[in-house]
């Protein structure tokens, strides 16, 4: 007898810039391919559904700022606690619903800024904040089953500055560094990949992910693709 497909639900939207559909279209045969049945929704009012998000088994969730309802973010955050995972990259989910503190307290690590270019060098194009840095990979890394083999890589884009908490468990980093027209005075590292354990419920964030230029660099889609798997029930 085949086992029941897994449940996938993907929640989508919010700044068209990170090209919510078309990234996570992008993972969507590769979910079909591990056995998940999907369901797409533009906002976040699925979550109010609770006795659907009973059921789910992972939330791919794209949504760059936007806002969250009350409602909607008890039945995110129960159904997490109830052991439904939760994945994400970029400001899909780490600068989502900024309007929630619960929110920011349920993922543990928020956007804070990309610091760009210098000023002479911009265009007023999105590549304004697209800085070459490295994704440094943490010892826990190598045993963990999300970056297992995975090496520090460099990446051209935009670089998250993250505020985040001590409950985070970070796998990989990114280092801010000084430079000449910057008002900070030391280099600042930031979490770059971070897992997090709710109550059954667990949590995956890459901030790598800004447009599929980058979702598609092999070290990023292995990362995420491997996140999704962790993270789900």
């Amino acid at each position: 007898m085949n086992a029941a497909p897994k449940s996938a639900l993907i929640v989508r939207g919010g700044w068209d810039g990170h090209q919510p559909v078309e990234a996570t279209d992008s993972f969507m045969p590769f979910l079909r391919d591990n056995g998940y049945s999907l369901r797409v929704e533009d906002s976040p009012a699925v979550y109010a559904e609770t006795d659907y998000l009973s059921g789910v088994d992972l939330i791919v969730q794209c949504v760059t700022m936007s806002t969250i309802e009350q409602d909607e973010f008890q039945g995110l955050r129960t159904a997490v606690e109830n052991g439904t995972g939760l994945a994400g990259w970029h400001g899909g989910i780490a600068d989502s619903f900024r309007n929630s503190s619960d929110y920011l307290h349920l993922i543990g690590g928020q956007f804070a800024s990309h610091p760009g270019k210098p000023a002479a060098e911009r265009t007023g194009e999105q590549s304004d904040n697209y800085v070459p840095h490295m994704i440094t990979m943490l010892p826990a890394a190598a045993a963990h089953p999300i970056t297992a083999g995975i090496q520090d890589f460099e990446l051209t884009s935009e670089q998250y500055w993250i505020l985040a908490d001590s409950y985070v468990d970070v796998l990989a980093t990114t280092t801010q560094k000084v430079r000449d027209a910057d008002p900070w005075h030391r280099e600042v590292t930031s979490p770059a990949l971070w897992t997090r354990l709710w109550g059954k419920g667990r949590i995956f964030v890459s901030t790598p992910g800004h447009r599929i230029d980058i979702l598609d660099n092999p070290n990023v889609r292995t990362i995420i693709e491997r996140g999704m798997l962790w993270a789900s029930r």
